[in-house]
């Protein structure tokens, strides 16, 4: 009798342990959740560090070659995370720079980034969150137009500062997956400013020796000279995408898109260093539009292939067509091929 009873409890407890057995299972995952949770609380930081050389020569090639050419990039693309309760604050920094040197034309860059983008926000929920956004983008040295006039003459066209784009921009942030997320504001701040050297003549006070005036340099980018800085209010729009696609390939996007609630102005230049301003109604429907691209594929610990694909259009900025008066849009390209590393 004793030993039914034994065998009984045994069973009963066999039945009972198998019948919490989900439920166990459910607390023990519950707890892993909370404790991965908990581990990426504070700051998180990492990057990525890559420089690609290129060289090539040649000696009485017949089907023509530069004599010899020498090429630079490198990139530096970092981040620092910090997560505290329903709180986040996501930086991120992408710097990059170029450099070709040949023969016949000298050194000339071919890339030149400088864009830090920084959103902070709170949960509402698992994939909403109120957020704000701070994005600065701008260059580190001189870009000059080679053939200005198309006399092969050399004139500064851009610099540090020249132009600097800052965007301020609360909104709400939609985030489904840790590798997406999109940012809406429908009103923000953008400011354009060119303060180094925003005029830039060639010629002295800006009087080409063979008629006509100079146009400053700020007024490439849409900016009075005087005042260095146009102010818009509009509605901002930033996706962020970032995940490795296939094995050892990492895809890099974010698209910016914005559009100016207010007037805009056209410059015409009248004299020696005089412009007019014309002002004209608000077309928010002419976006504004700044899309980076950045593939990279990981050959083995220290070296990778990388491409990157930028494509800007700024209705303001009025540089391109037969008469150098109409806006376009902007494509930079770079492949690379050399040494990288994680930290």
């Amino acid at each position: 009798m004793k030993k039914i009873v034994i065998c009984a409890i045994l069973i009963g407890n066999i039945i009972i342990a198998r019948g919490q057995d989900p439920t166990v299972k459910e607390i023990q995952k519950e707890s892993e959740r909370k404790l991965e949770k908990d581990t990426s609380k504070g700051w998180r930081k990492g990057g990525v560090i890559s420089v690609s050389i290129g060289q090539g020569s040649s000696h009485n090639w017949a089907a023509g070659a530069e004599k010899f050419s020498f090429s630079t990039a490198s990139t530096l693309s970092v981040f620092a995370n910090k997560t505290a309760g329903r709180f986040y604050w996501n930086n991120t920094l992408d710097l990059g720079y170029a450099i070709v040197n040949t023969h016949s034309v000298g050194s000339r860059k071919t890339d030149d980034k400088i864009d830090f983008f920084s959103k902070m926000g709170r949960d509402l929920s698992n994939t909403v969150s109120i957020a704000g956004v701070i994005n600065f983008r701008s260059q580190f040295t001189n870009g000059y137009d080679y053939n200005y006039l198309g006399k092969g003459l050399k004139r500064r066209t851009s610099s540090f500062m020249a132009p600097a784009y800052v965007i301020i921009a609360p909104g709400i942030d939609w985030h489904p997956r840790t590798y997406f997320s999109i940012f809406f504001s429908p009103v923000s701040a953008r400011m354009v400013l060119v303060t180094n050297d925003p005029k830039s003549y060639f010629y002295p006070g800006g009087i080409i020796p063979t008629g006509g005036f100079e146009v400053p340099l700020a007024v490439l980018y849409g900016v009075d000279p005087q005042r260095k800085v146009r102010t818009e209010i509009g509605g901002f729009l930033s996706t962020n995408f970032n995940k490795e696609i296939l094995k050892n390939v990492t895809f890099k996007s974010r698209l910016d898109l914005y559009s100016n609630y207010l007037q805009t102005a056209r410059f015409t230049v009248t004299g020696p260093d005089q412009v007019q301003t014309t002002r004209i109604g608000s077309n928010p429907e002419k976006i504004d539009i700044f899309w980076s691209n950045l593939i990279a594929m990981k050959i083995n610990k220290y070296l990778n292939v990388t491409y990157s694909l930028d494509l800007i259009y700024d209705d303001d900025i009025r540089q391109f067509g037969p008469n150098r008066t109409s806006a376009g849009t902007q494509l930079r390209s770079l492949l690379g091929v050399g040494f990288s590393a994680k930290f």
